[in-house]
Order: C-alpha cells, then structure tokens, then sequence
C-alpha cells in the first residue's frame, strides 16, 4: 500500500475520531453544503468551534470550502479521502483475513 494511502487514512481517521466534527459531516451529508454560520445554527457548536473543526475537515479533504455570494464560504463534502481510508480498511482486513483462519483452524484441530 503506498505511504500517502495510509497518510491520507490516517487523516480521515483523526477527523472521525471527533463527534462533533462527525455531526458536521452528517450535517452536510443530509443537507448539502452549509456556511459556518448556518452549520452553527443547525448544531449545538458554537461558530468558532465549528470554523476551527472545518479547518482540520478541510485539511484532511473531507470537505472543500467554495466561496459564495457576499464573501460566504460554503462547505461542501468531498469522498475521495474516506474512499481512501475505506480501501486503507479493506486492505487491512484481507491481511488479517489469513492468519485469522489459519488461528481458527488450528484452534479446531487442537480441540
């Protein structure tokens, strides 16, 4: 798996950890690109928080700030980095997938 595979899963992955940055991605998910603002209206963050959360979504790619009317940036979701972080997950399981059979076959053959 190439390194910036896993970098770019790594960053997905620090970004979920969070619930509240989690809540924004729902929001989003469910009702499409949102300002900061109306993101502050919708969820119980306050606007400073929710700017501070969306740098690190953006920086990990998971959203992209589109500038709107009346210098408004608008925040869109962006997949690529959690299709990414999905094959980084898959691949990781395929790995597993042998040594753990060969541990449940041998378990069923000591017994």
């Amino acid at each position: 798996m190439p390194p910036d595979t896993e970098a770019i899963a790594e960053q997905v992955f620090v970004a979920l950890a969070d619930p509240s940055r989690r809540g924004i991605l729902a929001t989003l998910a469910s009702g499409g690109p949102a300002t900061a603002t109306d993101l502050a209206d919708r969820l119980p963050i306050t606007r400073q928080a929710i700017a501070k959360h969306l740098a690190l979504l953006t920086d990990a790619g998971l959203v992209t700030p589109e500038q709107g009317e009346r210098r408004r940036v608008r925040y869109r979701l962006h997949s690529a980095p959690m299709q990414v972080a999905q094959q980084f997950l898959a691949a990781l399981a395929r790995d597993w997938d042998g040594p753990l059979a060969a541990l449940k076959d041998h378990l069923e053959d000591s017994s």
